[in-house]
């Protein structure tokens, strides 16, 4: 009687047992296929933003603080794509007179951390960005010197999460998480619009994974009739009340950029 009830529950376990094994089989590869279309999600909009060579732009940075007071100062931004590594930027401050001429030069890197220094007119001094200091706030603003770096797909580990609509438009929502441990943040959530392939919304989450920052891009341009820029960048600070704008007057392609325009001596030469 005892081998009899033995074989019969055997038997009755076996499909569970079936079945739980082709959940788990069933979940790693949803999980999987996550991954792999988050990836190309991420390859697909780098993809449509190559070959624009070099950037001219005239920014104004406005700073708010949670009761609503403005200050706005005026700068100059440098960019030349870089094919064999990240990009690089050149940031140069002409307005108000405390910052007139301070300088932020920034050599992004795929695979490794990125070079930034910023040059101090005051101490006529350049100084060079520690990595752990990167997640600190560029020029007082909402925006972190990390921010400031292009779009490199290797940085990142990638997750597709959903799809859904932001701004009126339909939207992949990809999670980003960073692989470089001095990050300020533990996670990204970008929303990229299917259509064009551009980041319209980005939630920033701290060490804690609790959400930190919100930037949305509005007012985004067709030049040269493929690359899609945004004229207006806002990034709200949810733990702090304050928020920074970024906003393009203007913006000029293939203006003639070298690298000899992105060394430390450009920092000096800076006007």
């Amino acid at each position: 009687m005892t081998i009899v009830k033995f074989n019969s529950t055997r038997i009755s376990l076996l499909p569970l047992f079936l079945l739980s094994f082709s959940l788990i089989i069933n979940t790693s590869a949803l999980a999987q296929s996550a991954q792999e279309k988050g990836l190309a999600i991420a390859k697909e909009r780098k993809a449509r933003d190559l070959g624009w060579s070099d950037s001219v732009a005239d920014t104004s940075m406005i700073l708010r603080s949670p009761r609503g007071e403005e200050t706005e100062r005026k700068m100059r931004v440098k960019s030349l794509e870089v094919t064999t590594d990240g990009d690089k930027g050149l940031t140069i401050f002409d307005q108000p007179l405390d910052v007139k001429g301070t300088a932020f030069l920034n050599f992004s890197h795929p695979l490794e951390a990125d070079d930034q220094w910023m040059y101090l007119p005051k101490l006529k001094k350049v100084k060079r960005i520690q990595s752990k200091n990167k997640s600190g706030p560029f020029m007082g603003s909402e925006f972190a010197f990390e921010d400031m770096s292009s779009f490199e797909i290797e940085k990142f580990r990638f997750n597709y999460l959903r799809d859904e609509q932001t701004q009126g438009m339909d939207c992949f929502v990809v999670e980003q998480v960073p692989i470089e441990e001095d990050s300020g943040y533990s996670k990204t959530i970008t929303w990229v619009d299917k259509q064009h392939y551009r980041a319209i919304k980005v939630e920033y989450y701290d060490r804690k994974d609790s959400l930190l920052k919100i930037l949305t891009m509005h007012d985004y341009r067709l030049y040269l009739d493929k690359y899609w820029r945004p004229m207006e960048l806002r990034m709200d600070n949810r733990q702090n009340g304050k928020s920074t704008d970024l906003i393009t007057h203007s913006l000029e392609f293939k203006t003639g950029l070298s690298d000899n325009d992105f060394d430390k001596d450009s920092l000096m030469r800076a006007r």
